[in-house]
């Protein structure tokens, strides 16, 4: 399992370097005005890269987290169930609690790309 994390972890930080690291190619400033503009439109397509790979690692990972927690607490849930079937009432919802990693993590990506 941890192989998996690993592997994955490699492959989202090649393409998050590669992302980084892309530019696009500038056209010549004719004056002071345009220089000063072109300046500002890198500096901002740069954090604007920064900014989508922090938002798709917040869902990714909080997507990845909440699917281990649901899987481990659906379990526990259901052998619980098994032995005493009044128990439904009381374990299902931590169920929706551990599928709510995911919605939290959505937001704070919804966050990061509006502010």
């Amino acid at each position: 399992m941890f192989r998996k994390f690993l592997s994955l972890f490699f492959v989202l930080s090649v393409f998050a370097s590669a992302a980084l690291f892309a530019d696009e190619p500038a056209g010549i400033p004719v004056n002071a005005d345009e220089a000063v503009v072109a300046e500002q439109n890198a500096a901002e397509s740069s954090s604007g890269a920064v900014k989508y790979i922090a938002a798709g690692l917040a869902v990714g990972l909080a997507c990845i987290a909440g699917g281990i927690a649901v899987g481990k607490i659906g379990a526990a849930a259901m052998g619980a169930m098994s032995e005493n079937p009044e128990l439904s009432g009381k374990a299902l919802p931590f169920v929706g609690l551990a599928e709510g990693i995911c919605l939290w993590g959505f937001l704070v990506a919804l966050l990061i790309i509006i502010l």
